[in-house]
């Protein structure tokens, strides 16, 4: 008998002790890639057209902020759009007409968004599977026809000739380099806000619902709160990336607030990997790469892009680093452990 308990103390130890180890191997291998990523987005500038690195920092960051609803609480919504777009409104509004700075007109934008998110997921949350994505889909149609006749965003013309300002007041964000750096400054806060929402004990419980909800009522957890406190920091960080996309590009139209855009989104998170931290990041990087050089082709770009979708489906069902995690080498190197 002390044989077998001897044994399974020992087995158990080994096991402990190999988890330990990939654990700190992933670690390794996720501070070098990080390290390796920042590098890269320093000297981006010097090989690629900033405008296009921008536009794909911000959708990555809007990815991810959606990620952090569907793949993190296991929530599909159809109206994040509402968020994005909704930001840029406010971001551009307050910008222009009141001559605010860059990073107060963002801040405003962001908590604009939580607003919003704070409104619609009151009501969504009520629901769940496709009735809450129905809900989602419904309150975000109605707020685009607020921006059509609301007279602060000048309806189809959208606000145009949104000054980029200066940042603190002394950095001229009318140059192209330092906006690109400001960018990925926001960029870089959006992550890390997300690294740590979802490795605190709240993202934890997140994702205990995502698994079992019931299991989570029955431990005494307020199911209703904590999905809607994730839906608002969603918004906000959904808010962050469109009140910086309209300070880039000086615009903000109904495109913004469109269901289109609220599609585009989902698709960037599932081709990337749904409940990954740097999937919808690829993803958007994939999209916006997309858009970016078949703009001025022959082909049409909806349908390079859906088949691209298929193909991304029909091989990689996880999306492409949920692929990577889910494979021989994610799984030796630990990165199954750190979705």
């Amino acid at each position: 008998m002390s044989h077998v308990v001897h044994s399974t103390t020992t087995t158990t130890t080994t096991t402990n002790t190999a988890r330990t180890g990939r654990s700190a191997t992933a670690s390794k291998a996720y501070a070098a890639f990080l390290g390796i990523g920042l590098v890269l987005l320093i000297v981006a500038p010097m090989f690629f057209y900033p405008i296009f690195l921008m536009k794909l920092l911000c959708f990555a960051l809007f990815a991810c902020a959606f990620n952090l609803l569907l793949g993190y609480t296991g929530l599909l919504s159809f109206g994040h759009a509402t968020f994005f777009g909704g930001a840029a409104y406010f971001t551009a509004h307050v910008t222009k007409e009141w001559g605010v700075t860059p990073e107060i007109g963002i801040l405003i934008g962001v908590a604009g968004a939580a607003m919003l998110g704070l409104v619609m997921g009151f009501f969504a949350i009520r629901r769940q599977g496709i009735y809450f994505a129905m809900i989602t889909l419904a309150l975000s149609q109605m707020f685009f026809f607020f921006c059509l006749q609301a007279s602060f965003t000048h309806g189809e013309d959208g606000i145009q000739s949104v000054p980029r300002g200066h940042l603190f007041g002394f950095i001229d964000l009318a140059d192209t380099t330092s906006m690109y750096y400001f960018v990925l400054a926001v960029f870089l806060i959006g992550m890390i806000v997300i690294w740590r929402f979802i490795n605190s004990p709240f993202g934890m419980i997140l994702k205990s619902i995502r698994e079992n909800e019931q299991r989570a009522i029955s431990l005494g957890y307020s199911v209703a709160r904590y999905k809607l406190g994730a839906f608002v920091m969603s918004a906000a960080l959904a808010g962050m990336a469109g009140g910086t996309k309209a300070l880039v590009f000086q615009f903000a139209t109904l495109t913004d607030v469109g269901w289109q855009m609220s599609g585009e989104v989902i698709l960037m998170t599932l081709l990337g990997g749904i409940g990954t931290l740097i999937g919808p990041i690829f993803g958007a990087g994939l999209v916006v790469t997309l858009q970016n050089y078949l703009a001025t082709s022959q082909f049409p770009v909806t349908i390079i892009t859906g088949v691209v979708f298929m193909v991304c489906v029909l091989l990689f069902r996880r999306g492409i680093i949920g692929e990577f995690y889910a494979s021989r080498l994610g799984r030796k190197l630990g990165f199954e452990h750190r979705r």
